[in-house]
């Protein structure tokens, strides 16, 4: 099972990396946490922001595999908890999905990438800053990854 990260943008400060990459490197070899970065479509004075989602969604397309189990973060998505995360994680190892977990451009995501996700999760009610939702991300996996693991960094 893989777990891959595909995120609208590439520019991203150096303690967003830092953090992204403190967490997916705890996760063990059999459930890596990759991730994929696709880039933002230009945006100038006069853009047209359905034209960039647009843009965007199909570059999103572009990299999924028919195999990739699709979970679109978006704000009206369905709330998880870490243990409800952990639970989703057990039954994809269990079912030997991969999972690609989508995070749109400051427009948001297309409709047919929301389409393609068999589920919607919102992270939080609070508009996130997108290069955070990374950093977010990447430590509920790895508490998520912990609870299944009996490890004691999750603690209720």
């Amino acid at each position: 099972m893989r777990i891959r990260l595909i995120s609208v943008g590439s520019r991203v400060p150096e303690w967003v990396e830092s953090g992204y990459q403190e967490y997916a490197r705890r996760l063990p070899r059999e459930m890596p946490l990759e991730l994929v970065e696709i880039p933002l479509a230009r945006r100038h004075k006069n853009y047209n922001a359905q034209q960039c989602i647009n843009q965007e969604g199909d570059a999103i397309l572009k990299v999924l595999t028919p195999r990739d189990l699709v979970v679109a973060l978006e704000v009206k998505g369905k709330p998880w908890t870490t243990e409800k995360l952990s639970e989703h994680l057990a039954s994809w190892r269990t079912q030997g999905m991969d999972v690609a977990l989508l995070i749109g451009g400051p427009d948001g995501l297309s409709d047919t990438c929301r389409a393609r996700a068999l589920q919607q999760w919102s992270l939080s009610a609070l508009t996130l800053p997108h290069p955070l939702v990374r950093v977010i991300l990447a430590e509920q996996i790895y508490r998520a990854w912990s609870i299944l693991q009996g490890h004691p960094y999750h603690r209720e």
